[in-house]
């Protein structure tokens, strides 16, 4: 009989897919990833826990080198690590906020700092994160029009409710994009596009975790609570699990705790929160199989029969 030719190794070799296909791929070997890597090892952030990889079904996302055990802290990413409206008010935009009327919300501030660093390119020192970025979002506002209006009604609705609200937070915007023109020897419109604030403001609602800080004199009153979290982000979402994530002021670090166990060589995931799949299209782009929160929004008007 021929090598590998047997029963015996038909069944080997579909253990061994198997296995590796529920395991994941290694990605750590990507240059993106080595220099995400050591730009997160200069900033104080070193993790023996969680590898990048791409798994079936959900694409990106972290793997556990070990196994992980209930109450274990699986991530603890240090402030130097995060973008905050800190990180954009002590930056080369923190004057030309300060002296805008009425003064930018916290989320155009976040906004505003990811398409200026992402057009700085290799001069920016946030470049290993943007990096690692999605290119594009799968979000309703960027879905073609003709998609959305294949859409459930009431999510349907939803989606260009969602539409008209980014686009006038580009309209309301422009004016305070043109005050920036000093920082950069292009025209501003080439630079502050509707397509560049659109992905900024999907990086910014598909990607950071919930961190209250204190009010601030130069933005406005809006609760200023979102912070990226580089790598951590990187965490897929899943119902079926759970975990604490909070900001621990001892530390100074971002930090998630599992309550849940996970395999070793196993995609780690986090809970985003017990949302249908109507809400996790719309804020991240996705849905969940098996969602034990799915429910069916029901229009008004229509006639239901029980039997």
């Amino acid at each position: 009989m021929k090598n590998g030719g047997g029963r015996t190794s038909r069944i080997r070799r579909r253990k061994l897919f198997r296995s590796s296909e529920s395991r994941g791929v290694n990605e750590s070997y990507k240059p993106e990833f080595i220099e995400l890597k050591k730009w997160l090892k200069d900033r104080r952030f070193e993790d023996a826990t969680l590898i990048p990889a791409r798994f079936p079904g959900t694409g990106r996302g972290l793997m556990s080198k070990t196994s992980l055990q209930e109450g274990q802290t699986i991530i603890s990413l240090p402030e130097s690590c995060l973008l905050t409206t800190d990180t954009v008010i002590r930056s080369y935009l923190g004057a030309y906020i300060a002296k805008w009327q009425p003064p930018p919300s916290p989320l155009l501030a976040l906004c505003t700092f990811l398409v200026s660093e992402k057009h700085a390119g290799d001069r920016s020192p946030w470049k290993p994160y943007l990096e690692v970025l999605p290119k594009a979002y799968t979000c309703p506002v960027c879905l073609e029009p003709e998609v959305v209006n294949l859409l459930p009604n009431p999510l349907k609705t939803k989606a260009w409710e969602q539409r008209s609200h980014v686009q006038e937070f580009f309209s309301s915007s422009r004016g305070f994009f043109s005050s920036l023109q000093p920082l950069f020897s292009e025209a501003i419109e080439t630079i502050f596009s509707y397509r560049a604030l659109r992905w900024a403001w999907c990086t910014v609602n598909t990607r950071a975790v919930y961190m209250k800080r204190p009010p601030q004199l130069c933005l406005s009153p809006e609760p200023d609570t979102c912070a990226l979290a580089p790598y951590l982000d990187l965490l897929n979402h899943s119902p079926d699990v759970q975990v604490k994530a909070a900001f621990n002021e001892e530390t100074r670090c971002y930090e998630i705790r599992t309550a849940t166990r996970c395999g070793k060589h196993k995609e780690v995931f986090i809970c985003y929160g017990p949302h249908d799949n109507h809400r996790l299209l719309l804020e991240y782009g996705f849905v969940s199989v098996s969602n034990p929160h799915a429910c069916v929004y029901v229009s008004k008007g229509w006639n239901l029969w029980f039997y």
